[in-house]
């Protein structure tokens, strides 16, 4: 079900595209709610899992992974110019598909497929609600090149299925079942990382946006009467 799910997830942004074709605004709020999302889901479930199954000197080895997660989403960032929070400034034309950009996102879902199997279902709906945006701001970007409709779907299409890869393989390969905690750690840093640049990138002349903080304070509820 969960593989049905995170495809779902990017038809619906690419739908919403199509169909509603959501302004800036729009979308900044849904990436605001879906960053509060992920950050709760990431403090209140996946950090205590880690370090309650963490050995006793485990605890710094996992700390390490963590920071190592932030430093990977830095790293992937400087490739996808910043589309896992909203982000795309790039002007292309046919001749030259930006692969990093789509290598870096594609890597991006895959690894947050990685800790869906051994959570519960609230890092599943945070990554659903995480990736609508996302596949919002990646639709229109390449509406706004020359690539075919068939180029366009079978990017998209490519992009979808790399967070239900990662689940299947870190529920079929041994070595991701052994090293779970480990891998997890990991993601938490992308997730640390991605959701505080999300939460705490500054409005326009740094006003305080109410829009935008009611989006985060539903994002953190959600989180905390679901858990």
């Amino acid at each position: 079900m969960s593989y049905i799910l995170l495809i779902f997830s990017v038809l619906i942004g690419s739908l919403l595209v199509l169909v509603i074709k959501p302004n800036n605004k729009i979308v900044r709020l849904l990436l605001a709610f879906s960053g509060a999302y992920l950050l709760s889901v990431t403090i209140l479930h996946l950090l205590p899992e880690v370090y309650t199954h963490s050995h006793e000197h485990g605890a710094k080895k996992i700390g390490i992974l963590i920071l190592v997660g932030i430093i990977i989403q830095s790293v992937l960032e400087s490739f996808s110019k910043g589309a896992e929070h909203g982000h795309i400034h790039l002007h292309s034309d046919k001749s030259e598909f930006p692969w990093l950009l789509f290598v870096s996102l594609c890597f991006h879902a895959f690894s947050e497929g990685l800790p869906i199997h051994h959570a519960n279902d609230n890092l599943l709906w945070a990554i659903i609600v995480h990736k609508i945006p996302i596949a919002i701001v990646l639709t229109t970007f390449l509406l706004k090149t020359n690539y075919s409709k068939q180029t366009i779907i079978l990017f998209l299409g490519i992009f979808s299925l790399m967070s239900p890869l990662g689940v299947f393989i870190s529920d079929k390969v041994n070595l991701f079942n052994v090293y779970h905690e480990e891998i997890t750690a990991l993601i938490i840093g992308v997730f640390l990382h991605i959701s505080t640049i999300i939460l705490f990138e500054s409005s326009e002349n740094h006003k305080f946006n109410f829009q935008k903080f009611t989006a985060i304070i539903l994002g953190i509820l959600l989180t905390v009467f679901t858990l």
